[in-house]
């Protein structure tokens, strides 16, 4: 008789943990099939971004302010030993200057977005791991992610410096320097004039990183801004804090 009672009660409670478990299944299998498809999205997306921009990135209409001295670039180069030496310099590479200067930009002052889409990992003067200040900022952004101007700007240098990897360093006024370094790919001419938006590089990254965003992403955890680009700004040869120019958020 105890069984007979203890029966129905154990069956409807083995048929409500069947189902649980068929849910659980069901689940796994749409959460493992919206991975697949956010993967092959996201890299879908990033490698059309990339191509956008090299397409963007040849065209030759540009205008020019200056002409590039290739002869002088190496040499300044070969002779400099830190970015303030080189930055200092840049007049040097040039060989002709046309168009004037570019409109004054102080109005803009802390206003300028970033000209990677990131938060910022430390602030100028603040020390790293190593316990090393530096005056610029590090800016932690996604793989392959574009690099724009913040404002128009002329293209004073591009291209491999010191051990610094791939610089660009944009010039929006006479007097200014935007220094950004820690790309992979770059794009555009020295000399040229860009408009704010402009893409001028790709920041590093594969497809196995942006793999791993997307298990983050649909697992809710993880950083998936596992790059980083450094900011130094020059106003007349001197560093100042980047963030009196740029608006951004601390992570």
């Amino acid at each position: 008789m105890l069984v007979a009672e203890m029966t129905p009660a154990l069956t409807a409670r083995a048929n409500a943990l069947r189902r649980y478990v068929e849910e659980m299944a069901l689940l796994r299998s749409l959460q493992k099939t919206a991975t697949n498809e956010l993967r092959t999205a996201l890299v879908g997306v990033q490698d059309a971004r990339a191509a956008l921009s090299q397409a963007l990135a040849d065209r030759k209409d540009l205008p020019k302010k200056f002409v590039e001295d290739p002869v002088r670039t190496a040499i300044l180069i070969s002779s400099t030993k830190t970015l303030d030496a080189f930055a200092g310099s840049l007049s040097k590479i040039t060989t002709s200057e046309a168009l004037g200067p570019l409109p004054d930009i102080g109005t803009l002052k802390g206003s300028l977005p970033l000209p990677v889409e990131g938060v910022v990992l430390r602030r100028a003067g603040e020390a790293d791991a190593s316990g090393i200040k530096r005056p610029g900022i590090l800016v932690a952004a996604r793989p392959r992610s574009l690099l724009t101007t913040p404002t128009t700007a002329t293209i004073r240098f591009r291209g491999p410096l010191l051990d610094l990897g791939n610089v660009v360093i944009l010039e929006p006024q006479a007097d200014l320097l935007f220094v950004l370094t820690g790309l992979e790919t770059l794009y555009r001419e020295i000399g040229q004039v860009l408009h704010a938006g402009f893409q001028v590089g790709l920041m590093s990254g594969n497809t196995a990183q942006l793999d791993q965003i997307s298990s983050q992403g649909s697992e809710g955890a993880g950083n998936t801004r596992s790059e980083t680009l450094y900011i130094d700004v020059r106003e007349k040869d001197n560093s100042v804090d980047p963030l009196s120019w740029f608006k951004a958020n601390k992570e």
